[in-house]
């Protein structure tokens, strides 16, 4: 009558269907419970079913490994196989990875609700991993070990290792629950891992927006505050509040420290250390902190009296890595400029 029609595939009643998975062993389906799957839809498109199976057994595919959701269409799949008289590939149906918190696979609206990325890259209006400044290698080492581990308490692995190591059979049933923290901790690792100039490249442009300054906006310069701070970071993107510093003299100040360090004879003691660090000659870390040091002996002072208040003169805040490193890397004048500075406007 040239009415639409659609072919569907004929499952044969009362048959017991032994079906092979990598990660599930052997599933055995009654037959009767299955329905008669569209494979022409009405207007002669093939559905995915049968596209996925043609299209799988011309490119010779080896093995199919997809999302445990796909596993109840297996027993259409392999029908389709042996129906054509083709070898089926080996199947593995991996677990779900589940939500940091509550029941349910992980969402897109996860990931917006609880500030992570939940794509590889940027799309639509969710940032990426690759964006938000997680390494490549960060990224391959934390989803390995969702769903996988190697029956060791090993947890971080290079590509190189996960290749000679990762292997199906050691695959979870269970559906893994994402941490969100833990890709932070693989990433600081891999951060840590990562060349100082290969970072301060990075870095490099970040720096440029904030200061003009030629003597701080060179690669060497910024590949040795890197060095000093990047211990303290999990990403790139974190290095300008971990070292601004280095490169801007501070304009304000921590009110809890500043409140914490003034006492009486604050300003008359960083007087005279201004005097001190006026005579050193060589402002290396290692020699200003063996004249400052030697100069508190001296004046019987106790270390809390000199060392809190000057961070806090030089920095800003109760933050960074040794002082005599700052002092060194922002130079004798500038170091002296910035203590005269908050002499007047916390004196």
């Amino acid at each position: 009558n040239g009415d639409d029609y659609v072919i569907r595939f004929l499952t044969p009643p009362d048959e017991k269907l032994q079906l092979q998975d990598l990660i599930r062993g052997t599933i055995q389906i009654d037959t009767n419970v299955l329905d008669d799957k569209v494979l022409f839809k009405s207007d002669g498109m093939p559905t995915y079913h049968l596209a996925n199976i043609v299209d799988d057994h011309l490119m010779e595919i080896s093995h199919v490994i997809r999302g445990e959701e796909w596993l109840p269409s297996l027993a259409l799949h392999k029908q389709l196989y042996d129906a054509f008289g083709w070898t089926a590939p080996e199947f593995a149906h991996l677990p779900l990875i589940m939500k940091p918190v509550g029941k349910g696979k992980l969402s897109k609206r996860d990931g917006e609700k609880m500030g992570f990325p939940v794509f590889p890259l940027s799309w639509n209006d969710s940032v990426g991993y690759k964006e938000s400044g997680y390494f490549p290698e960060a990224v391959v080492n934390f989803l390995a070990l969702l769903g996988w581990n190697p029956g060791t308490e090993q947890e971080l692995f290079s590509l190189e290792e996960l290749v000679k190591t990762f292997s199906l059979d050691r695959v979870n049933k269970s559906g893994a629950r994402f941490d969100p923290e833990k890709t932070k901790w693989y990433n600081q690792h891999y951060l840590q891992e990562t060349a100082n100039a290969e970072l301060a490249a990075s870095f490099l442009p970040m720096v440029k927006e904030h200061t003009t300054d030629e003597d701080k906006i060179n690669l060497e310069y910024v590949t040795k505050v890197v060095s000093l701070i990047k211990e303290r970071a999990v990403f790139v993107s974190d290095f300008w509040d971990l070292s601004d510093y280095f490169f801007v003299a501070p304009t304000e100040y921590n009110a809890k420290a500043a409140k914490k360090q003034w006492k009486e004879d604050t300003a008359v003691i960083m007087n005279e250390l201004i005097s001190v660090i006026e005579s050193i000659e060589d402002f290396s870390s290692e020699n200003s902190e063996t004249m400052v040091k030697a100069w508190i002996g001296e004046k019987e002072l106790s270390f809390g009296k000199v060392m809190p208040p000057l961070r806090l003169f030089l920095v800003g805040d109760m933050k960074g890595p040794h002082i005599f490193d700052i002092m060194a890397m922002v130079g004798k004048e500038e170091s002296i400029a910035r203590i005269k500075t908050a002499l007047e406007k916390l004196g």
